[in-house]
């Protein structure tokens, strides 16, 4: 039983850790910060997972990503007046999480250019990836949303089981949604499809592909890296 290689960006983590100005556990339902508060801070995930999410104006929640470790959040601020985070971030695992001073950062930006390119680097490839699930939720429709997102999922957290591919991170049809932009209705209702057409399996709360190809036909699949197809 192998997992897929997970990707990781190229700024030098350790580099990083040498600013920290506090380290902390996460509890599982709590929030890292939320949609519009003063954004004074970023986060390295140290373990644990972190839900980056957005709250849409009809009061709908859509999940961007999952933060794991070695990952950062709360960028989005970086060299912006007045900073407030525009996302949300709730623990989905609790863990470790470092905090560094959004100003101490954006310093050491500017007086280490090697730092400022990964960074630089980092974030193209970052919005790439948004840019890419964006693409896939406005043109597939509900079906294809979800899809994709299965697919997103398997690239970031499958275990490849014989000729099945486990996620191995249980959600529940409410959290699997919220990253499709649908309801947890049209969810339960697709999946219940592909159960029936044996395109996938659902075993305590985690759901096992058994047919990747459909899923990648269906949506006109373009095989694009697991760098840029994945969930983190």
């Amino acid at each position: 039983m192998t997992r897929t290689m997970k990707p990781t960006h190229s700024i030098e983590i350790k580099e990083l850790l040498k600013f920290a100005d506090r380290k902390f556990k996460s509890e599982r339902g709590t929030f890292l910060f939320q949609e519009g508060m003063l954004a004074e801070e970023l986060y390295i995930i140290i373990s644990g997972k972190i839900q980056i999410s957005k709250i849409t104006s009809d009061g709908r929640e859509l999940s961007l990503r999952i933060c794991g470790e070695n990952d950062i959040c709360g960028e989005l601020t970086l060299f912006t007046d007045n900073p407030r985070y525009l996302l949300s971030a709730m623990v989905l695992e609790e863990g470790e999480i470092v905090a560094i001073k959004k100003d101490i950062i954006e310093s050491e930006i500017f007086q280490n250019s090697k730092l400022a390119f990964e960074f630089m680097k980092w974030m193209s490839d970052h919005f790439r990836k948004t840019q890419t699930k964006f693409r896939d939720l406005v043109l597939n429709g509900k079906r294809g949303a979800l899809f994709s997102t299965l697919i997103r999922m398997s690239n970031s957290y499958g275990v490849q089981k014989g000729n099945e591919i486990l996620i191995d991170l249980p959600l529940t049809n409410q959290e699997l949604a919220n990253f499709c932009g649908t309801s947890r209705e049209s969810t339960n209702r697709i999946l219940s499809e592909l159960k029936k057409d044996n395109i996938i399996s659902v075993k305590k709360g985690k759901i096992s592909i058994l047919d990747l190809q459909y899923l990648k036909n269906e949506i006109d699949c373009e095989n694009c890296s697991a760098i840029y197809c994945s969930i983190e």
